[in-house]
């Protein structure tokens, strides 16, 4: 795939305060690409620059070959679908999708074949055209502000926390509905989140933010597996870090050195022997366990120093009980180490 857009040594200052630091990234055509990082990193102020709401204070944003850092927010191309959707309440759903083919005087027949086209698309139903958008739920409200954006076929679409405002279940639902919209229109898709199981969940790739820089690029898989730094390591994900004192104490002191810090996801510590050459086994005492149905989570005092946390699926026995001493396995493929910083 070609890149279709394009960050050169963008930087974004506000005063004194640099919330963008030379940033350079390129995004595929057709890609689910998402901004991931904790609130204040910049990963908005980014998708904002790329829709034109904010003008950089250096560099360049290019689209395939052409330079569109001053090109003005309409002539963009880029559908923007904001976290507070940003509908016009008093206005009903036809007319708030409507809404931008009216601006650009299209004609009639072309806006109301198009409303009811994409409408369709996004699962509103005909009876909910000519409701008020406040008469809706939110599920629906962000159907409808997805619809807005679509209809006049932009060649991308971003949306900035796009699910926030709503319940877990229909998070997930939506996010589900999200991804097979976005296969239906293989449209360029930036998304930006908080949210690592939806980054992980909807991403061909993922960058993530911290403090104005990016940390990493990659797959979910990469940066779930993968993590490059140790702050991608932490945000990503359920992880132990393991005690200094366990590594001196075990076989791990061979492969750990003294000048690096490691951690290993939860669900990669196991209670049952693990095949495999580089696999270490060490010694617990399980003193806590939460039962979740298909599976249990374990808090384990390693003998050695510090305590390990690991995630075991359930297979109808009764499982393992507070207070029973238990071999624990690691494989040393698993471990993710980074140079200490102090």
């Amino acid at each position: 795939m070609i890149a279709l857009i394009t960050f050169r040594d963008i930087q974004i200052h506000f005063g004194s305060f640099h919330a963008i630091k030379n940033f350079n990234l390129e995004i595929k055509e057709g890609e689910f690409f998402t901004f991931l990082g904790p609130s204040g990193c910049g990963k908005t102020t980014i998708l904002r620059c790329l829709a034109g709401f904010i003008s950089p204070s250096g560099g360049s944003i290019w689209l395939k070959d052409k330079e569109i850092t001053h090109v003005p927010i309409e002539k963009r191309g880029i559908g923007m679908v904001f976290q507070n959707y940003a509908l016009f309440p008093t206005m009903t759903v036809y007319e708030n999708i409507a809404f931008g083919k009216r601006v650009k005087k299209a004609p009639k027949d072309e806006i109301d074949r198009d409303v009811r086209d994409i409408a369709r698309k996004v699962d509103l139903k005909e009876e909910q055209l000519f409701k008020k958008v406040s008469d809706l739920s939110g599920g629906q409200q962000q159907r409808v502000a997805i619809a807005r954006a679509l209809v006049l076929k932009p060649s991308i679409l971003a949306l900035d926390e796009p699910l926030s405002n709503l319940d877990a279940k229909l998070r997930v639902q939506l996010r589900n509905e999200l991804k097979e919209l976005q296969k239906q229109f293989g449209i360029t898709t930036i998304y930006v989140t908080h949210d690592q199981e939806e980054a992980l969940t909807l991403s061909d790739r993922i960058a993530v933010f911290n403090n104005g820089n990016l940390e990493q690029v990659g797959t979910p898989y990469e940066i779930y597996n993968a993590s490059k730094t140790e702050f991608v390591c932490n945000f990503i994900g359920e992880i132990n870090k393991l005690d200094p004192g366990l590594i001196a104490n075990s076989p791990l002191k061979t492969f750990i050195p003294p000048h690096k810090v490691a951690y290993i996801r939860n669900e990669k510590v196991s209670l049952s022997p693990v095949s495999g050459d580089d696999v270490v086994r060490l010694k617990g005492k399980v003193v806590d366990r939460e039962f979740y149905g298909p599976f249990s989570k374990y808090v384990l005092e390693m003998a050695g120093g510090g305590r390990l946390k690991t995630i075991e699926k359930e297979s109808g026995y009764a499982g393992i009980a507070v207070g029973t001493e238990t071999d624990v396995y690691i494989r040393l493929a698993d471990i993710m180490q980074f140079d200490r910083t102090e």
